[in-house]
């Protein structure tokens, strides 16, 4: 399937937001899936997957976080995203102008959109569940953050979390305080356990500038507890591409 493929800007958080948007072939509504980046930011990784996305025949907007910026140093992430996890409504505010604009896109079908995040685009994709938003699937890979008391009873669609078993910034406790929180809400969820994985298990080791490392080493400082697991994260993949074909399908 030919792929198309733009830059889209728009505001957000106070900052301009520099969106990726892909297309698949064709010229009618297709469901549409937000995907949200990693704490550093957005870079050509995070981008290809809305290009395989749209291989697959979503329309998919992967979302900015930071007007553009990748964080190498882990401490400056940290000052950046402590803040804006630590307020929900910062949260939400950043996914509805990605929504916003995926909602614009003439391709895009309004009534089948699904919301999947990384880190920190996983909570922000909870947020927006949480604030009621008529999503048909929320995926969210270490972004298991617990929300405010009563709101995740506005989840109205099938929740999924995937984790590493060793990651010690999503631990046990916070796994089972997630669990809890959708369980009480009567929210339809599962969270997959990948068995050795640390955190950000999902996505290969970066130079500074985010662009991937051909040695498969990290080039840039890594938090601990941080390390990539090829085969976990092939498998996380396959869990989102699984949730959406479940409740987002391309056809039918």
């Amino acid at each position: 399937m030919t792929v198309t493929t733009r830059t889209v800007e728009y505001p957000a958080d106070g900052l301009t937001m520099i969106g990726h948007l892909a297309l698949p072939s064709g010229a009618d509504r297709r469901p549409a899936v937000l995907i949200g980046p990693e704490g550093p930011g957005l870079n050509d990784f995070q981008r290809y997957r809305a290009d395989a996305l749209a291989e697959l025949g979503y329309v998919a907007l992967a979302f900015d976080i930071h007007g553009g910026r990748w964080f190498a140093d882990p401490e400056e992430m940290l000052a950046r995203c402590r803040p804006l996890l630590a307020d929900p409504d910062r949260m939400r505010g950043v996914g509805r102008a990605a929504l916003d604009v995926l909602c614009a896109e003439p391709r895009t079908d309004p009534d089948r959109i699904a919301a999947v995040g990384y880190g920190t685009g996983g909570a922000i994709a909870l947020e927006l569940g949480r604030a009621g938003v008529g999503l048909r699937a929320i995926g969210t890979v270490n972004g298991l953050i617990t929300g405010r008391p009563g709101e995740a009873a506005r989840i109205g669609c099938p929740v999924w979390a995937g984790v590493g078993s060793q990651d010690p910034i999503q631990p046990a406790a916070q796994r089972d305080a997630f669990a809890a929180e959708m369980q009480g809400a009567g929210v339809d969820w599962r969270i997959t356990v990948y068995g050795g994985a640390e955190h950000a298990f999902h996505h290969p080791p970066t130079d500074p500038d985010g662009s991937l490392r051909p040695d498969g080493t990290y080039g840039q400082t890594v938090l601990p507890g941080v390390g990539y697991h090829a085969r976990h994260a092939e498998r996380a993949w396959r869990d989102v591409v699984d949730l959406l074909a479940e409740c987002v399908p391309v056809s039918g």
